[in-house]
Formats: C-alpha cells, sequence, structure tokens
C-alpha cells in the first residue's frame, strides 16, 4: 500500500486543485469582466451566430492588458481589453477579431476548455508524483526532471488543441462568409501584438504552434476543400 501512496496523494490533489481551479476561474472573471457591446464588432458576431444557427454569441472584455482571446470551462468566450484595445487603434481588423471569437468557439465545441482545466490539474498531480518518486532515486534534480517532463506534456497537448480549434474557426469563418483570409493575416500579426519571440524558442516547447505551421496547416483545409467542392 506504501509504494501506492504518492499515486493515491497524486490523485487526491489533482481533483482538489481541479474543483478549486474552476471555482477561481470563474471568480476571477466574474470580477474584472464585462459584456462586449461594440456596433462595429456586432456584425461579425452575428454573422458567427447564424452560421452555427444561434440567436446570439455573446463575447465578454476580460479587463487586463496583454493580449489574448480565451474560453472559459463554463463555455463563455472572452477577448482582453489589450486585444480590445488593438482593434480600437486599428492594429487589428473585425475580422480579425472575428477569427479570434471563432477560435475561442472552436474550444469551447471541441471541449477544450473544460479539459484543459482537467489536464493542468492532473498535471500539476502527475508533476507531484514524479517529483516524489524521481527525487528517491535522483535527490536534488528528481523535481528539475518531474518539471520538465510535465511541462513537455502539457506544451504538446496545447498545440494539438490550438490546431483542432484552428481548423474549426476556418470552417466556422468560411460557412459565415469571413473568410480565412483575416485569420492568417491575424496569425502573422500575432508575434508583434503579443511581443513574442517565436523563433526563440524550439516548436515543441511551445504552447502555441509556429505561425508558419498554422497558416500552412490553414491552406492545407482550403486545397482540400477546393478538391471536395
Amino acid at each position: 500500500m506504501i509504494r501506492f501512496t504518492p499515486i493515491l496523494l497524486a490523485i487526491l490533489y489533482a481533483v482538489v486543485m481541479y474543483r478549486f481551479s474552476v471555482w477561481r476561474t470563474r471568480r476571477e472573471l466574474d470580477a474584472r469582466s464585462t459584456e462586449l457591446a461594440d456596433p462595429r464588432l456586432k456584425g461579425m458576431t452575428e454573422r458567427l451566430a447564424r452560421a452555427l444557427d444561434l440567436p446570439r454569441i455573446r463575447v465578454n472584455i476580460y479587463e487586463i492588458d496583454p493580449v489574448n482571446g480565451l474560453a472559459a470551462p463554463d463555455g463563455r468566450i472572452f477577448i482582453t481589453r489589450g486585444f480590445y484595445r488593438k482593434f480600437q487603434q486599428g492594429e487589428v481588423t473585425a475580422e480579425e477579431l472575428a477569427s479570434v471569437i471563432a477560435h475561442e468557439l472552436g474550444h469551447v465545441a471541441l471541449g477544450h476548455s473544460r479539459r484543459r482545466m482537467i489536464d493542468f490539474s492532473g498535471q500539476n498531480a502527475l508533476r507531484t508524483a514524479l517529483a516524489m518518486i524521481l527525487s528517491r532515486f535522483l535527490p536534488g534534480i528528481g523535481v528539475w526532471i518531474a518539471n520538465g517532463l510535465t511541462s513537455l506534456l502539457a506544451a504538446r497537448l496545447s498545440r494539438g488543441d490550438e490546431y483542432e480549434a484552428d481548423e474549426y474557426a476556418a470552417a466556422l469563418l468560411t460557412k459565415a462568409g469571413i473568410g480565412t483570409g483575416a485569420q492568417k493575416s491575424l496569425f502573422r500579426k500575432l508575434e508583434a501584438l503579443t511581443q513574442a519571440r517565436a523563433g526563440a524558442a524550439p516548436a515543441w516547447l511551445m504552447s502555441h504552434p509556429k505561425t508558419e505551421e498554422r497558416i500552412a496547416a490553414i491552406e492545407k483545409l482550403e486545397t482540400k476543400w477546393r478538391v471536395e467542392g
């Protein structure tokens, strides 16, 4: 029984962390967000809603400066204040912002948002269990190895989700008559908008795929759709 104690403790820790993370995320988003009410974007969200046979799509502004979009585990869609500010300043078009909304809708529709919260809790639990086990055999470096392995796993899972959400968004934007052009143009802007340095780290260490790889995946889809059409 003793040999299984780290695993059992890790499972219990994962359950507790999941519930706490969901509660904390909901509380943070409720406290720091308001509904987006921009008439220039209303037409875009209405087109997306019609394509999905929905009465409306509610988008919320999350009051933080980093440029990002996110989908909450409860299905709500958020654009950060920093991202919306880029739109107000003319650095991002309405169509490009619509592509972000479509991408986040993909995370919700494909179950990524809820699963990511579970994965996050599970990865923390796995990190704890591995650290306890490896530290017995590799004192001093076991924790570092555990951290590295779980970080690589998290990055790989996240990249897979991003590709799937990109594909969903491309299909939705096409159906809505907006097209994938804005989706691809935004990818080219994101590195500068987020002040990221994607070239500084190998792609397999990043939580998001490289820009050129995301664009290539969408263009491959477009070719496939043309052939099938």
